[in-house]
């Protein structure tokens, strides 16, 4: 100890070197221990990277490459149904049966079995041959179900939301003699059916009318109206079980009526009845309490005190209106409130139900169907009238609702039984028109031509073009058309095709009586695309109507 304490004494500078050495030695030591825990963290990183790129590769690969795409249902152009020993009612409905956010399409039919399930008449405890009620595929025509429902079909509705106890969609089939079926409209399973005797010499008034929940129930009611001797009987049934709910109300009218309803504004709900000189109106409340025997609350209806003014509270007419002939009243939606468009046998006048004044007149004679509603203009509510012209001819105008002006026309040959128009509302806030007809070319009016039935397409784009679909010599029983929302089919599950500049789908559907009882259900679709360079209109080819390749003729490309 004293040794090194006399050399540190003699050389001090050494022994600070000393010091310095031995800390340097220890300070690179600790450095290269943490550096090597570092690196091994970092390598450890750089694995964890690799590992979790290579997996997210392998997935990316296995569901491009190794896992096959999920099958789509094909959605056809055109689909044909034929049924044998078959014959069809005059209903045609619309609506999404499968879930698949496709419209489908139901129809009525008579047949001692159905031709496409083992189901029958006597499963229902039905005389053979019934009416079926069946919906099909809007994609490709397959049969979804089919359902024996009633002995004859007076009326089928299909736009009803709440039926039956779980109070789903459904259909209500209106039978003769009177009884009251229920079908699920996913289904075709019957949920309920009831009787009820009105005699003979009645006649149901459509559509029915789906009104508020007046039993307490949790379902929506039906509201229907018979019309017998110079009265309209009311009647509610439950949307649950079909029972009646009050006693029958009774209405006095001067002759046969019809009747429309009208949605004033959001809480306001009437009821015109019209016969051919007069027109009669009722709240939804004042109805419901006439037919219940106490007054119902319904909580979200209003009176409509412009109207309310206007009746007379003995009769319930509307004073200021007087007619002679009433062929058709349609309401037309206006800015606020709902008018109504009175057409005669020689004009059509559209009435405020504000004030009860005239809007407008025009000069129109023999009307041969219901004015219907479209757009000729983004937005702006056109009419579509059809009037007779002369033996077999008939115009077709599109009326503007605000002012009565003719915004287009067109003559056609019309033969008896000729299906009405239809308007298809498109993605640029206008409509398609479909009409049916025989459109000859200037200066060629008097060649003889054999009577054929054309279906016709108008847009408002192309005022000078009407393009012809088909053309058909059977009977067309029942006709309908409804937009189509889906896009083109995909030709795989990572490439979907969808054409350049805005298009619109629109779907035709015809149910087509044949002879030999043979009934054939027929469906296009039309894609119609507007392109920018040349300015057509291109639709696809539409086989409604189209011969049977049985017959040995063409079928449909």
């Amino acid at each position: 100890m004293d040794n090194k304490d006399s050399e540190a004494e003699i050389h001090p500078l050494k022994t600070e070197d000393v010091k310095a050495q031995e800390n340097h030695e220890h300070y690179v030591e600790r450095r290269i221990v943490k550096s090597s825990g570092l690196s091994r963290l970092s390598r450890w990183r750089t694995a964890a990277f690799f590992i979790s790129l290579f997996l997210c590769l392998i997935i990316v690969f296995a569901f491009s490459f190794i896992i096959p795409c999920p099958e789509r249902p094909v959605s056809e152009r055109t689909w044909f149904q034929y049924y044998n020993n078959a014959v069809p009612y005059p209903f045609l409905a619309i609506a999404d049966v499968s879930e698949d956010k496709v419209q489908d399409v139901l129809f009525a039919f008579k047949s001692g079995n159905s031709s496409r399930l083992n189901v029958s008449c006597l499963d229902e405890g039905l005389p053979s041959p019934c009416a079926f009620i069946a919906a099909v595929s809007g994609r490709n025509g397959s049969v979804l179900w089919e359902s024996p429902a009633a002995e004859e079909v007076q009326w089928l509705q299909c736009d009803i939301q709440q039926l039956g106890t779980a109070a789903g969609p459904g259909c209500l089939v209106v039978e003769k003699p009177l009884s009251l079926t229920a079908v699920s409209l996913n289904t075709g399973e019957v949920l309920w059916r009831q009787s009820h005797g009105f005699g003979a010499n009645y006649t149901v008034l459509t559509p029915l009318s789906v009104i508020p929940d007046v039993d307490n129930d949790n379902v929506q009611d039906l509201m229907i109206f018979i019309t017998k001797e110079g009265q309209v009987k009311v009647f509610i049934y439950s949307g649950r079980t079909g029972q009646q709910v009050g006693s029958t109300g009774s209405l006095r009218v001067d002759g046969t009526a019809r009747h429309v309803r009208l949605q004033l504004h959001s809480s306001s709900s009437y009821f015109l009845f019209y016969t051919e000189k007069s027109i009669y109106a009722y709240s939804l409340k004042d109805l419901c309490s006439t037919v219940v025997g106490v007054e119902v609350n319904l909580p979200s209806f209003q009176l409509d005190s412009h109207l309310e003014k206007n009746i007379d509270r003995a009769t319930h007419l509307l004073s200021l209106l007087r007619f002679e002939d009433i062929r058709y009243l349609a309401k037309v939606p206006g800015h606020s409130r709902d008018n109504i468009l009175v057409v005669d046998s020689e004009m059509a006048k559209l009435i405020s139900t504000k004030d009860l004044h005239t809007l407008w007149t025009l000069n129109v004679s023999r009307v041969l169907s219901e004015p219907l509603l479209g757009y000729y203009k983004p937005d702006a509510h056109g009419v579509v009238l059809e009037s007779e012209i002369g033996p077999n001819r008939k115009k077709v105008m599109i009326v503007e609702s605000e002012s009565g002006a003719v915004q287009w026309e067109l003559k056609l040959n019309s033969g008896p039984g000729s299906p009405g128009p239809a308007t298809l509302p498109t993605a640029d806030h206008r409509s398609a028109f479909l009409m049916w007809g025989d459109f000859q070319e200037p200066g060629n009016e008097t060649r003889p031509r054999a009577p054929l039935q054309k279906l016709y397409l108008f847009h408002p784009s192309y005022t000078n073009v009407v393009l012809e679909l088909r053309n058909s010599t059977d009977q067309i029983v029942a006709f309908t058309g409804e937009s189509c929302p889906c896009s083109p089919p995909a030709r795989s599950c990572r490439s979907t095709l969808v054409p350049p500049g805005p298009s619109w789908s629109l779907w035709v559907v015809g149910v087509v009586a044949s002879p030999a009882q043979r009934l054939r259900l027929c469906f296009c679709v039309l894609r119609l695309q507007r392109r920018c360079s040349s300015g057509a209109v291109t639709p696809a080819t539409c086989c409604c109507g189209a011969p049977s390749p049985e017959r040995g003729q063409a079928p449909c490309p």
